[in-house]
């Protein structure tokens, strides 16, 4: 007689610290997204100036990531989050006392800097302490991915009606309150350290499988990031009406994410799922530009995005999880600072791109970049044969591998 699952939302203390510190780290993806006219208003910025408020924030992030699975296996789970979450609060603050858009650009690297640390840590955490097993975890982690990502452009835009610093205040008070939850509820045996070598992530993207699927998602988070950080300026809304927006865009990646992927991937092969939702997101993207002077339909083509952006997430961490057998610290930290570093350089291109020509061709030319990860896919077929096999089931540590590619 099989003994029914245990349910995946009842878990112990530490895993929900874990969680809701998830939620606020996911949180500042998307929370400056309504308060980018105001801070180039306010700061006298270009929209170029203040895209690099993505750039310097995504571009550490992903270098950080190539050496945080290194610092991890030094130092331990528990004081990474902890120092992660320090930083955060540290630059957060400042960011929210600044007087110019260059010293934001510069806080914002340092919030990076602590965001890699906590977020490449985090799903191995609540791994090792969820109870149900490794699914119990993803789903979890998937489920404060999207509710970070949702509930940061809406806390933005709240906040952001008062003042452009407030929002980086809320973040200030969240991540206080999350670094104390670790503090105190993160509690367990002491862990065994296997020291990671330095170059282990970069010789981990000499794997085929591994190559393809960065490359991929390296021009996946390019579409991605112009239709996050770009949107907010020809939407010509206030605080509060870009925080609705892209609250609703979260959502309906969380949805997707979480529910949607996996049944489209119990039902075809995972790389089928990839080259047909890659090409509608591309003439998601070709629409938005072609409407982008209609507010409302420039609203639709992004929350009809976002429902493409959750599928494609899921099903790009399991691709990922599957390609190779690399530890999982190694291969989030090589897979993850590539995605990482396509989504910094599509900002301030979206911006310049504007500025040369008009508010169409950014989002055309994130289509083009969407294909392009289509392509990829498709000419690494052959390398990429064995993510489509039928997955066994697998102990813990297979599954903690790279859903850290979410997190952007």
């Amino acid at each position: 007689m099989n003994t029914p699952a245990p349910s995946v939302w009842k878990q112990p203390a530490q895993v929900w610290a874990v969680a809701f510190a998830c939620v606020v780290a996911f949180m500042g993806i998307g929370l400056v997204d309504p308060i980018l006219p105001a801070i180039a208003e306010s700061l006298q910025a270009s929209p170029f100036e203040t895209e690099l408020l993505f750039t310097s924030y995504l571009a550490v992030t992903g270098l950080a990531m190539l050496v945080t699975s290194w610092i991890s296996s030094r130092i331990g789970a528990k004081r990474t989050l902890l120092i992660g979450l320090a930083l955060i609060v540290v630059f957060a603050l400042l960011c929210a006392l600044s007087g110019s858009v260059d010293a934001v650009i510069g806080f914002r690297a340092g919030w990076g800097l602590g965001n890699a640390l906590f977020i490449s840590t985090a799903l191995a955490t609540i791994v090792g302490a969820a109870s149900g097993g490794s699914a119990a975890a993803i789903v979890l982690y998937e489920a404060a991915l999207g509710l970070g990502i949702a509930i940061g452009p809406l806390l933005g835009g709240i906040l952001g009606e008062q003042s452009w610093r407030a929002p980086f205040f809320g973040v200030v008070v969240l991540m206080a309150i999350a670094f104390l939850a670790v503090l105190l509820l993160l509690r367990g045996p002491e862990e065994t350290r296997t020291p990671v070598p330095f170059s282990a992530p970069f010789k981990a993207l000499g794997r085929p499988a591994l190559a393809v699927l960065a490359i991929a998602a390296l021009f996946y988070n390019i579409g991605f990031f112009i239709l996050l950080a770009f949107s907010p300026f020809p939407l010509g809304f206030g605080a509060m009406g870009i925080g609705f927006t892209f609250f609703g865009w979260g959502v309906a990646l969380a949805v997707t994410s979480v529910w949607v992927a996996p049944f489209l991937m119990r039902r075809m092969p995972r790389t089928r799922v990839i080259l047909v939702v890659l090409p509608l997101l591309a003439v998601d993207l070709v629409v938005a530009g072609l409407v982008v002077s209609s507010a409302a339909a420039l609203v639709a083509c992004i929350v009809i995005g976002g429902l493409l952006l959750g599928i494609m997430n899921t099903v790009l961490t399991e691709a990922v999880m599957e390609a190779t057998d690399l530890p999982r610290s190694v291969a989030s930290s090589a897979y993850s600072s590539v995605r990482f570093l396509g989504g910094a350089m599509a900002p301030p291109l979206a911006a310049a791109l504007w500025h040369a020509f008009d508010a169409t061709v950014p989002y055309l030319v994130a289509a083009v970049a969407v294909l392009l990860s289509a392509l990829t896919v498709l000419l690494g077929r052959g390398v990429l044969a064995h993510i489509d096999d039928e997955p066994e089931d697998a102990a813990a540590e297979d599954a903690q591998a790279i859903l850290l590619g979410d997190a952007a």
